[in-house]
C-alpha cells in the first residue's frame, strides 16, 4: 500500500464547494510559464491515492484487535498483548516472489501473487513456531495503474486472511526509467511472536522421530527463473498451450500462476496438538537444502521419495530440460512445501490432525543416528 494523506470529506472543499489542497505553496514569480512536475518524470501521487482507496476494504478485513489506527499514517501500529506471554520473541522475515512475477505480468493476471508473496514470509516465521502478527508490503513497478495495484493487493490481502495475521501497511514506489510501464517488483516483511520456551530448533529433534511431508501446491515460488528458460526458452511452450497431464483443460500459464500454499495457521495448529519438535519450510534449495537446516549434528533425516508422486509440472520441466534428479531435487520442493518433524508417538495423531483440516500430509521418513544429513532413498512413483 502507498503511504498516502487521508482527505476527509470537511476537510476537501472549502466554502464556495470548490476543492481544497491540505497544503498550498505560492511562488513570488507570478505569470511564469508552466514549470516541469513530477508527473512529467513520470510519477502519479494520484493514481497511488487511488490504487490506496481500492484496496481498503481488502485490507480492512485482515485486521487484527491488537491494530491501531487506519491507512495514511507514517508507521503501522500494533499493541502486543504481553500479557499472553512469559517471555515472548519476536521473529522476522522478508521475501519476493522473484520471477514468477513475469509469468504474471505476461499474462496480465495479477491478484494470486501476493499470496504466494505472503506465503513465503508467514511460512518462514512459523517454522520457527511464531504466530505471524502483522505484514508489511512493497510494490515497485514502472507506472502505478490504480486497478492493476490494486489486484497485487488484494492478493496479498487474500493471503493475511489465510494466515490470520494483519497488513499493517506499506508502499507503493513508482520508478519511471528504471522499470517499464508494465513491470513491477513485490517484497514483504512480517513479524511473528513466540514464546521463548516454545521456540521450535533442531535442538529438539531426537533419534526415532518420525518425518511428515505436507503437499505443495505445485511450483509454488521458487525456480522460476529454471522453469522459465526450460519450457518458455528452449522449449518454446506458448502460457495458453492446455496440457493434459494437468487435467480440466488446464493451461500452462494456469499451471504455473497456481498460488503457493500457506501453511501457518495449520502448523500452528498442530503445534497445539502434538508435540511437534521442528517445521521445515521447503523453498530454494529443495527438500535436501532445507530439512539439513533442521537436523542436530548427531542425527540424519531419512526421506524415502517413494511414500509421494510430485505434480506433472515437475515431471514436465525434467523432461523438457533434460535435468538431472540432483539438479531437481536442489531446486524445486518436489511436490513437498512443509516438513513436520514430530516424535513417533505422535505420528498417528498428527497426520489424523492434518486431514482433518484438509492437508495432504504422509510419512515420508525417520530421524537416525548420523551426521546432521539428509538421506533421500527410493524413487518417486511415475506415470
Amino acid at each position: 500500500m502507498t503511504h498516502v494523506t487521508e482527505r476527509s470529506s470537511s476537510a476537501g472543499t472549502n466554502g464556495a464547494g470548490k476543492s481544497r489542497q491540505p497544503w498550498s505553496a505560492g511562488s513570488s514569480r507570478s505569470g511564469r510559464k508552466r514549470t516541469v512536475t513530477y508527473a512529467d518524470a513520470g510519477v502519479s501521487i494520484h493514481a497511488g491515492e487511488r490504487a490506496v482507496e481500492l484496496l481498503k476494504s481488502k485490507v480492512h478485513r485482515t485486521l487484527r484487535p491488537e491494530v491501531m489506527g487506519d491507512l495514511g499514517g507514517f508507521a503501522g501500529l500494533f499493541r502486543l498483548d504481553v500479557k499472553k506471554y512469559k517471555n515472548p520473541i519476536l521473529a522476522s522475515s522478508t521475501d519476493g516472489v522473484g520471477t514468477k512475477l513475469v509469468i504474471a505480468q505476461q499474462l496480465d493476471i495479477h491478484d494470486t501473487v501476493g499470496i504466494d508473496l505472503v506465503a513465503m514470509v508467514v511460512d518462514d516465521l512459523v517454522a520457527c513456531g511464531a504466530e505471524p502478527l502483522f505484514l508489511l508490503d512493497y510494490i515497485a513497478c514502472g507506472e502505478v495503474v490504480p486497478d492493476k495495484v490494486a489486484e497485487i493487493g488484494a492478493g496479498i490481502a487474500d493471503g493475511c486472511r489465510y494466515a490470520g495475521c494483519a497488513l499493517l501497511g506499506g508502499e507503493t514506489a513508482e520508478h519511471p526509467g528504471v522499470l517499464r510501464p508494465d513491470e513491477y517488483d513485490v517484497s514483504a516483511t512480517g513479524v511473528g511472536v513466540v514464546e521463548e520456551s516454545e521456540i521450535l530448533s533442531r535442538d529438539r529433534v531426537e533419534v526415532g522421530d518420525v518425518v511428515i511431508a505436507m503437499g505443495s501446491s505445485g511450483l509454488h515460488s521458487n525456480g522460476f527463473s529454471l522453469v522459465r528458460h526450460v519450457l518458455l526458452g528452449a522449449g518454446r511452450m506458448r502460457l495458453d498451450t492446455v496440457v493434459e497431464d494437468f487435467g480440466r483443460q488446464r493451461t500452462l500459464g494456469e499451471e504455473l500462476l497456481t498460488p503457493t500454499k500457506i501453511y501457518a495457521r495449520d502448523c500452528l495448529k498442530l503445534i497445539e496438538e502434538c508435540e511437534v519438535r521442528a517445521l521445515a519450510h521447503v523453498t530454494g534449495g529443495g527438500i535436501p537444502g532445507n530439512l539439513v537446516r533442521i537436523l542436530p549434528e548427531h542425527v540424519d533425516a531419512v526421506v524415502n521419495r517413494s511414500t509421494w508422486k510430485p505434480q506433472p509440472i515437475f515431471e514436465l520441466v525434467q523432461a523438457k530440460g533434460r535435468i538431472d534428479d540432483a539438479e531437481m531435487e536442489s531446486t524445486f520442493n518436489m511436490g513437498v512445501g512443509m516438513f513436520a518433524i514430530v516424535s513417533a508417538g505422535d505420528a498417528d495423531r498428527a497426520l489424523a490432525f492434518l486431514a482433518g483440516r484438509g492437508i495432504a500430509a504422509w510419512q515420508a521418513g525417520e530421524v537416525i543416528e548420523g551426521t546432521g544429513m539428509v538421506q533421500m532413498i527410493g524413487q518417486h512413483t511415475r506415470g
